[in-house]
């Protein structure tokens, strides 16, 4: 390719010399101005760099739009396309789109860092539906999209803030059939007082977005001719299209080619699966040869070219006039691989490629193979036919064999065909690979006179179990042909089915793969089976494409019956304080548009200064080893390195340090021994970051054990060799009464049982980033996405042996943090430090996903022995611990562990409590803060405990919850006077009886238990959890500064992590300067701006953590702005009784002119006796368990939180939600697995599955609880940033009702214990849910019939 035009937001790119491995995002991102799209994971697999990208069909005068995945689109591929990023819907200088205004004035931007990709999927949703002329005119302002479709517009994104919640009333709001009333709290109407209008909304108009300039149209129509006439020449250009199968094979055969290292592309979405493992010289864009993109439609069925998209074969399947049963499911299946986004760039012919060559775990693959699919390729001068199971058992093919076309019969022309396909998968809607996928396609015959059914043949295709491809299960289906089916032969072909389904070793949870092909093809077979007794089913045979449809219970609940169909709805509860306005309104998050818009900047936002250098870890595979040499590889990307930097390279009289706090440090880069896997051992440096990315994979590190011990990897190997950190006497929590007294006073003990919890990744949007500048005279410019910028100042300066006045950290904004972004982002600063210093240019680094998920840890794992005594009515009367953490290999934050988790523990009156607490060391990743340290956990623990309790008695689980509950007087003996506080303030029981001492309550449990009762495969449980959660605020620096001309400018330690923060600061300075210009708070909140933190201008920042820095901010700024009034106050006095009226402007005019400071500081010290307090809520959750695949569905939520008078509701609310999905996570889906050197192998979005928009609660309601003054809080308000995330474990606790229905429906025991008690751990996954329900339940079920 001589040059490459295409267009960026209505702008003209022209470029030549084409680095052919450049992708679309860093194009956008290092070439151009804008900075809307995000580099979040670069595997296709988080949604934040998603692009609207759109093409022209000439002949067709047609504008073709679709959302795609800029990280993996390469740029070559885009010649003579039109690129638009959020920046190219509206900005600050044009103005907002729709889009941008409503994700503001909904709420649903938090951190921001995610925002930009949700408005491109969401504007693609709108621009495709609103093309299509067979829909309906919508009334003015919305779309012709429906909230259905609405709901699965963001479904591929990925955020870690907001719970998702406000993000699909965002997208909702656009759809004509929504009912506007039910949307969430919102700055354009009041919730619930009939005011809800279209009107009311940001107005959304059609085509305003010119998506294809007039400009690039006219360059392609004048150049088809010469398009047409082209004749590929071989260059030693990088990018080739050849627009001919023998002009491939031309190129693939000539000397340039045949000697460089290659690579055939359509969509490139298979460097998102298997990540490129070196740099690529040479590209073959594939989409340039007609042959490969042909679509051929036939009686029998219809031929696609390999080229075609993935989305487009949806289309196609469904679109077909003569679309059958087997087509229509076949793309209801295919719109659950992957997300939109990818789908639309994703080729069907490199899918079924990778399941072929790399054995990757298609969905397409396995659904084909059943239909009788087949394929057409071209191999040396050949073309052959083969049939889709012989190509997928061909020996993995190269390029000189390429994939031309798939074929995939329609069966229209068959009577009583019935064709299913399933999949078991983490997320609902995709974007995640199933444990299992399956296909079945049978031609049966029923007898009219009889109505029992005949198998005359059947195909069963079974594929991701941990198979090469997938296979058909022969055996299986000649037991079935010729037979009629009934229970026994259902019951034989389940028993040989599960002989043949084998995973290969190493696979994850291989007895639950071979449970789902089980349940699977039961699912399948008993709708056939006349005997089999079905309270839920009803057997249909239609006649040409019959299918057998199942019916089902009609539930009382019809807002419930239909899954992940059923639109999502919520409530709000929450009553306004209008007492300090504007604090204590729920006005719009500050900078929102901005972070709509991609305008908003983060560190990795910043121009790369001149001679800018990029750098990328090297770090150890090994738990404990000695480091020989490192070396690289001889590769292309090993070419690119420019400098490695390593702990030789710390400067004289600095200190190797990564972290020191407390009573422990860690090094910066591992010297000649590495103690865990995951450790810095280097920094390679290069001139971009994929080159850095990429030659830091080159790296081949020699080790040596000799003379070395085993590693301590976990809790049981730490005890053994009594490796432990100490925790100081001052962090030790202290024990509550007399625990051999307590046990002595019991009814009844449990001794020594067992609970477990897993870790967590923090998964926040923007990976660990950090830009250093070499300044005069020895000093340093660090700008990092840190919590704390005031030690990320002293680290850096002890790094390099320098004053900590040489080192200035800036920090505008961070894109998530949840603890991560504190301690753990020290090793990227420091290491961009260390790097810039030696080289004297400036070095920035931005980690990759899978660097930071191996690096930087996550929450601690524990493991609890417990023996509790209680009495016969459920009162507990003593409680023991023996608490194991994993603190990894340096104590971090660990030692104030302890504390947290006992404290949560003490939400209940254990009557007498003891522990002991071990902190163990070990050969791991440092596990530091993530949201909710060691409270999540202790929290969790006490439910255990007290279900457990439950579950020995028999007896209703909240009946013993609300026994054990403090009064105020236990709460005083648990917590102490001062952090008990008044009885008034502790609202835990009325909190509790709200939620499950009602009669909605009952009549709901009710329900549940109907339902479980006519429901054989699924089960419902619902359970209310209450939680405590003690913070404390600290001291905090404030300062309010008025400019000239009226504007002001305000300062805090706090860093703005997403909590909204800078919103309520703003509010609390607008409110605080009110005396100086009365009834006008609104002008005053306009006037003013939070400025980012900086380490030369203000001091004694602190951590940004522990819930509180907002109130303390709010608050230190009120004692700046106090004495500002002050100082003002007279002036203001004597003009408005010299001139009876002030303004703002005036009165600021006068005082500059008399030399007032207009500058007031504050540092705010918190009272001892006040500074902690304890959070209280509760949530009720009602949850539905699919017993084939252990799928759970959250039916619903009640939330009800005291965060006294909120300083700002919609940003508390957020938090409120946030913090429970984010939750959710980790009680359901968050796996966080390393391998035998405890390496993190969930090291991707791949495998490792944070919650999305199809797996919150179908009904998410949050109320507030309106609290009376408080004279110890800020302004009577409390924390809602982290206490929330305790409430999911009211999810964990509904799931264990649920498994103990299953259970005692199948006089199940599971994995061990009774029907009614057995251990659960965090976190419960499918595999977890289906193992304690039984994964022998179908062929029992069968059994017990005969």
């Amino acid at each position: 390719m001589e040059r490459l035009v295409f267009a960026l937001n209505g702008e003209r790119h022209e470029i030549s010399g084409l680095d052919p491995s450049m992708t679309l995002l860093e194009f956008i991102r290092t070439r151009t101005r804008f900075r809307g799209p995000k580099l979040g994971c670069g595997e296709g697999g988080c949604g934040a760099c998603v692009v609207l990208l759109s093409r022209y069909d000439p002949v067709a005068d047609q504008v073709n739009e679709s959302s795609a995945n800029s990280c993996l689109v390469l740029l070559g591929s885009i010649n003579h396309c039109s690129v638009t990023t959020t920046e190219g819907l509206g900005n600050t200088r044009n103005g907002y789109h729709a889009i941008h205004q409503r994700i503001a004035g909904f709420h649903a931007s938090q951190c921001g860092f995610c925002t930009p990709g949700m408005c491109m999927s969401l504007f693609s949703s709108l621009v495709n539906a609103d093309k299509d002329a067979n829909r309906p005119e919508p009334p003015n302002g919305f779309s012709k999209i429906t909230v259905s479709e609405a709901e699965k517009a963001i479904s591929g994104n990925l955020c870690r803030c907001t719970g998702y919640r406000p993000l699909i009333d965002t997208c909702k709001s656009f759809a004509a059939d929504v009912d506007l009333e039910d949307l969430g709290l919102n700055t354009f109407w009041k919730k619930g007082n009939k005011e809800a209008s279209v009107a009311k909304l940001p107005n959304y108009y059609v085509g305003v977005v010119c998506t294809f300039p007039e400009f690039l149209k006219s360059e392609i129509k004048s150049s088809i001719n010469i398009l047409k006439e082209h004749k590929l020449e071989i260059t030693e250009n990088g990018w080739h299209r050849p627009n001919t199968i023998d002009g491939l094979y031309a190129l693939l055969n000539s000397p340039l080619i045949s000697a460089s290292n290659v690579k055939l592309v359509v969509g490139n979405t298979s460097s998102g699966v298997y990540q490129d493992q070196d740099l690529y010289d040479k590209y073959i864009d594939l989409r340039g040869i007609p042959e490969l993109s042909v679509i051929k439609r036939s009686d029998d069925g219809v031929e696609i070219g390999s080229a075609v998209t993935i989305s487009r074969v949806i289309e196609i399947l469904r679109d077909d006039k003569k679309s059958t049963l087997v087509f229509n499911k076949l793309a209801d299946h295919m719109n659950k691989v992957a997300s939109q986004f990818v789908r639309n760039i994703a080729s069907i012919g490199g899918n079924l490629i990778l399941a072929q060559r790399n054995q990757f775990d298609s969905d397409i693959a396995t659904i084909l193979l059943a239909v009788g699919s087949s394929v057409t390729i071209h191999s040396g001068s050949e073309r052959v036919t083969l049939s889709l199971e012989e190509f997928l058992e061909k020996p993995p093919i190269g390029n000189q064999t390429l994939l031309l076309s798939i074929f995939i019969p329609s069966w229209a022309s068959y009577n009583n065909v019935l064709f299913e396909t399933y999949r078991a998968a983490p997320r609902p809607l995709g974007n995640a690979v199933a444990y299992v996928n399956s296909s079945f396609l049978a031609q049966i015959a029923p007898d009219k006179e009889t109505g029992e059914i005949f198998v005359d043949n059947i195909c069963l295709a079974f594929g991701a179990y941990g198979t090469e491809h997938a296979t058909r299960a022969r055996k299986v289906e000649d037991i079935l042909k010729g037979k009629k089916v009934t229970a026994s032969v259902i019951l034989e072909a389940l028993r040989l089915l599960r002989e043949m389904i084998v995973p290969r070793d190493g696979m994850s949870h291989p007895e639950y793969r071979v449970s789902l092909a089980v349940g699977f093809l039961f699912k399948y077979l008993s709708p056939l089976a006349k005997e089999l007794p079905q309270p839920e089913k009803h057997v249909n045979v239609e006649g040409t494409n019959g299918t057998i449809n199942g019916g089902k219970f009609d539930e009382p609940d019809k807002a419930l019956r239909h899954g992940h169909d059923v639109s999502i709805s919520s409530q709000q509860e929450i009553v306004l304080n209008s007492e300090y306005k504007p604090v204590g309104e729920p006005i719009k998050k500050a900078g929102a548009e901005l972070q709509a818009s991609g305008e908003a900047i983060y560190v990795d936002d910043i121009p790369s200064p001149n001679d800018c250098l990029y750098g990328a870890f090297v770090y150890s595979s090994k738990p404990l080893a000695h480091v020989k040499e490192i070396n690289f590889k001889s590769s292309l990307a090993s070419k690119k390195v420019i400098s490695y930097v390593s702990a030789k390279d710390i400067p004289k009289g600095g200190k190797n340090i990564g972290l020191e706090f407390m009573s422990g440090s860690e090094p910066l880069f591992a010297d000649s021994l590495a103690e865990y896997a995951g450790q810095p051992l280097g920094v390679v440096i290069a001139e971009t970051q994929r080159y850095a990315n990429m030659a830091a994979k080159q790296a081949v590190v020699d080790y040596s054990m000799d003379n070395l011990e085993p590693p301590i990897l976990t809790t049981e190997d730490a005890v053994q060799h009594q490796s432990y950190f100490e925790v100081p006497p001052m962090f030790y929590p202290k024990q509550v009464g007399d625990f051999t007294k307590g046990m002595a006073e019991a009814d009844q003990t449990i001794e020594s049982a067992e609970v477990k919890l897993a870790s967590q990744y923090y998964f926040y949007m923007e990976t660990q980033t950090a830009l250093a500048v070499p300044d005069e005279d020895n000093c340093m410019t660090v700008y990092t996405s840190s919590q704390c910028p005031e030690m990320a100042q002293s680290h850096i300066a002890m790094c390099l042996g320098i004053p900590f006045n040489n080192v200035r950290v800036i920090t505008r904004r961070v894109g998530g943090g949840f603890g991560g972004k504190a301690f753990r982002a020290f090793m990227v600063s420091n290491a961009c430090a260390v790097a810039a210093h030696k080289l004297r240019r400036p070095v920035r680094m931005y980690l990759d996903r899978k660097t930071d998920m191996i690096m930087i840890g996550g929450r601690h794992p524990m493991k609890v022995y417990y023996t509790v005594g209680f009495k016969s009515d459920g009162k507990v009367t003593a409680l023991h611990l023996d608490l194991r953490m994993n603190g990894g290999i340096s104590p971090d934050i660990s030692p104030l562990l302890p504390g947290a988790v006992i404290a949560a523990l003490k939400k209940y009156n254990w009557g007498n409590l003891s522990f002991d607490i071990k902190l163990c060391k070990t050969n791991n990743t440092s596990k530091s803060a993530m949201r909710g340290p060691g409270d999540v956990q202790g929290s969790f623990i006490a439910e255990a405990i007290i279900e457990h309790v439950a579950s020995v008695l028999s007896v209703d689980t909240n009946v013993v919850r609300r026994k054990n509950l403090h009064d105020h007087e236990s709460l005083r003996v648990f917590f102490g006077d001062q952090v008990a506080g008044e009885a008034p303030t502790y609202t835990l029981p009325s909190i509790f009886d709200s939620l499950a001492s009602t009669p909605s309550y009952e009549a709901r449990a009710d329900t549940v238990k109907n339902f479980n009762r006519v429901n054989k495969w699924k089960k419902r449980g619902i359970s209310c959890v209450p939680i405590t959660y003690k913070v404390s605020v600290r001291p905090t620096p404030g300062r309010i500064s008025v400019l000239n001309d009226g504007s002001i400018i305000v300062e805090v330690g706090g860093i703005e992590i997403g909590q909204g923060l800078w919103t309520k600061v703003k509010q609390m300075a607008s409110y605080s300067l009110k005396e100086l210009w009365e009834n006008e708070t609104e002008k005053l909140l306009e006037k003013i701006r939070v400025i980012q933190a900086d380490s030369f201008s203000l001091i004694q920042g602190g951590i940004t953590g522990g819930s509180t820095t907002s109130e303390s901010s709010c608050e230190a700024v009120r004692l700046a702005c106090s004495i500002l009034v002050e100082r003002l106050k007279p002036l203001k006095d004597k003009i408005l009784a010299e001139n009876g009226v002030v303004s703002w402007e005036a009165l600021i005019g006068q005082a500059a002119m008399q030399n007032f400071n207009l500058s007031a500081s504050s540092f705010w010290v918190p009272e001892q006796s006040t500074s902690a307090y304890i959070n209280y809520g509760a949530a009720l959750s009602e949850v539905e368990i699919d017993l084939f695949t252990g799928a759970t569905t959250i039916l619903r939520s009640d939330l009800m939180y005291d965060c006294g008078k909120s300083l700002n509701p919609a940003v508390d609310l957020g938090q409120v939600e946030g913090g429970f999905i984010q939750g959710v996570g980790f009680f359901m889906y968050e796996e966080y697995l390393t391998n035998s050197d405890g390496l993190a192998i969930s090291d991707s979005t791949w495998n490792y599955k944070i919650p999305t928009v199809d797996t919150i609660p179908k009904e998410f309601n949050v109320e507030f609880l309106n609290n009376p003054h408080n004279k110890n809080r800020v302004l009577s308000s409390k924390a809602s940033g982290e206490p929330p995330l305790l409430l999911a474990s009211s999810v964990h606790c509904a799931m264990r009702e649920a498994i103990r229905a299953a259970r005692t429906e199948f006089s199940s025991s599971g994995s061990g214990g009774s029907a009614l008690t057995f251990q659960m751990n965090v976190p419960t996954t499918m595999p977890m849910v289906k193992e304690l329900c039984g994964l022998d339940i179908v062929e029992k079920y069968l059994e017990s019939l005969a």
